[in-house]
């Protein structure tokens, strides 16, 4: 920031250098820059991503060395996949829809409120999102479903319908959107809304004119990612829909596991794939055009205690909604974790810490394989990612605004997809990984780069180009216009990155079941297996790994609050 400001002050004038020769060369070099920055993403999404879900895909489809497309006519022309494919879209949009209208009042109080225990309530509105998915879909079905505490309370079950997925799903994402939304949010200056309030808007209309304008590509990029996330919905459909509801991506598992139909797997997976290849096409397309320079400041500037009975209000309503929809699943959590059949103990606990017919290793040692997994894949996430924003940030064609959309299509492809295809493709030289411990990381980073993108992305498109062009006219080269310019005001953003791609890492489950080792599971996949026995003891050493899960990351992000050392509303 001081290059672009500062002055000459010797006494003898040096020579003048001419802005147009600077701005000449600028296009050049930036265009350099920018596929440099492109090459190492575009490599890795190759690799780690087109390759094996190529390879699987051709799997499928392919016999005897020629091609089955006739499949497609086969698997489309089922009513049953129809209705599929029907009730996956309408779900994703509905749970979307749900999701923003009431997390963005979360958003707005973590953005523009400072009270006590934000740091700690913002660390525990995280947690849900990193727990697996079948782990959140039998608290549900403990609150829900038959002698669960609605049944109990009111005789309401809401187990086998669409309402318990609907409100399952806004339990995963509403950190998606509080984080998203309120990283920016907290960091527009309120000045411009009271100047609008001044020249006689009234609250509504200057929020409509002013600060909606300005959140759009956040709220679009926090709706892209939860409609990605529910469209692919496995474990919340699997265990609350029962029998009659089901997403593309339980039907791809089925066809895989129950079935063993691979070329009906391939065909499914691929029209998922297309389906979110659209959704993207249409995010680039409109979204792009409503990203402007904005007016950043600190967000310490723009947090303060909430003022009058309305704001008063505002807070008390979203602590309830955090209450009851988020931490009272979490609570059944902690109750079953500790209620033995001999009663209230560490008896599920103590069990962690021996090895059975279902582990090679303690299940406790999954903790520790967790952790170093996640923070291998968090640094691989945040170079990929990190990379990948900056040169999509930068003026540029449709080449690079279409691989923008592409960094969002691991988010919607199929796990089950991605795993298999990991086992099958990464099984030779020279790309022999099967059996290394990395491979598991590179699966949990392709997921935790989108976050990164879709995170850093809002804020450096808000910085003013000006700022930039100012600089490079001076004679800085892009990597330090991007120290002293751009670094400055993303850096909190990179903190938001690094925190959401930790978390997704943590709670990984689709495709790392397929590769990890059985002397190596992950937290997640560790309480999947206990959840596939039968048995009070397996279920309740399940629920007591993911009661560790969720202080793991609790403890996690807390840390990152700290290490922020301010009260703004981000990550």
């Amino acid at each position: 920031m001081d290059l672009a400001r500062r002055e000459v002050t010797t006494t003898q004038e040096p020579p003048r250098r001419d802005p147009r020769e600077s701005r000449r060369r600028w296009p050049l070099r930036g265009s350099a820059v920018r596929f440099g920055l492109i090459a190492v993403p575009a490599a890795f999404f190759a690799v780690f991503f087109a390759y094996p879900v190529a390879a699987i895909v051709a799997r499928g489809l392919k016999d005897g060395g020629q091609w089955r497309f006739g499949r497609f006519g086969e698997v489309l022309g089922d009513p049953g996949i129809r209705e599929v494919l029907w009730f996956t879209l309408w779900q994703a949009a509905a749970s979307t829809a749900l999701t923003l209208l009431i997390a963005l009042p979360g958003a707005y109080v973590f953005a523009r409120f400072d009270f006590p225990g934000k740091q700690l309530l913002r660390a525990v509105v995280t947690v849900p999102f990193v727990l697996p998915t079948v782990v959140v879909g039998s608290a549900f079905l403990a609150l829900l479903g038959r002698g669960g505490l609605l049944d109990e309370a009111v005789g309401l079950r809401l187990d086998t319908t669409v309402w318990a997925i609907l409100l399952a799903h806004v339990f995963f994402n509403y950190a998606v959107v509080v984080r998203t939304v309120g990283g920016l949010w907290a960091q527009l200056d309120p000045r411009q809304e009271e100047a609008a309030r001044v020249l006689g808007a009234g609250r509504l209309a200057a929020f409509r004119r002013v600060t909606l304008p300005a959140l759009a590509p956040a709220v679009a990029a926090a709706a892209l990612m939860v409609f990605l996330f529910t469209f692919t919905s496995f474990g919340v459909i699997q265990i609350l829909g029962g029998p009659y509801f089901a997403t593309l991506e339980v039907e791809i598992y089925r066809q895989t596991a129950d079935f063993l139909d691979l070329p009906a797997a391939a065909v499914l997976s691929l029209v998922q794939f297309a389906a979110v290849g659209g959704v993207l096409a249409v995010h680039a397309a409109t979204v792009r055009r409503r990203e402007t320079a904005l007016r950043l400041v600190d967000p310490e500037r723009t947090s303060r205690p909430p003022r009058g009975a309305g704001e008063r209000a505002l807070l008390a309503g979203v602590l309830v909604v955090v209450a009851i929809l988020l931490v009272l699943p979490l609570a059944v959590l902690v109750e079953r974790s500790f209620a033995t059949p001999e009663g209230y103990g560490l008896g599920f606990y103590e069990r962690l810490r021996s090895a059975d017919g279902t582990f090679a290793v303690p299940p406790l040692e999954a903790v520790a394989n967790s952790l170093s997994y996640a923070a291998v894949a968090t640094a691989i996430a945040l170079v990929v990612g990190g990379l990948a924003a900056a040169a999509v940030t930068r003026r540029a064609g449709r080449l690079v605004r279409g691989f923008d959309a592409l960094l969002m299509l691991p988010l919607g492809t199929s796990a089950v997809t991605v795993g298999f295809g990991f086992v099958v493709a990464l099984d030779e030289p020279p790309l022999d990984l099967r059996s290394a411990w990395i491979l598991v990381p590179l699966a949990q980073a392709l997921v935790g780069v989108p976050f990164v993108v879709r995170t850093m992305l809002p804020v450096l498109r808000a910085v003013d180009d000006r700022l930039r062009e100012a600089a490079a006219v001076l004679g800085a080269s892009p990597w330090r216009v991007w120290r002293e310019v751009d670094f400055p005001l993303v850096r909190r953003a990179l903190l938001v990155a690094a925190g959401f791609a930790f978390a997704v890492s943590l709670g990984e489950f689709g495709a790392t079941v397929f590769i990890a080792r059985a002397d190596n599971p992950t937290l997640p996949v560790a309480v999947a297996r206990l959840l596939g026995r039968a048995g009070e003891y397996n279920y309740g050493q399940a629920m007591a790994l993911s009661t560790i899960l969720m202080l793991v990351c609790a403890v996690a992000l807390l840390l990152l609050e700290r290490l922020r050392g301010d009260g703004s509303g981000e990550f």
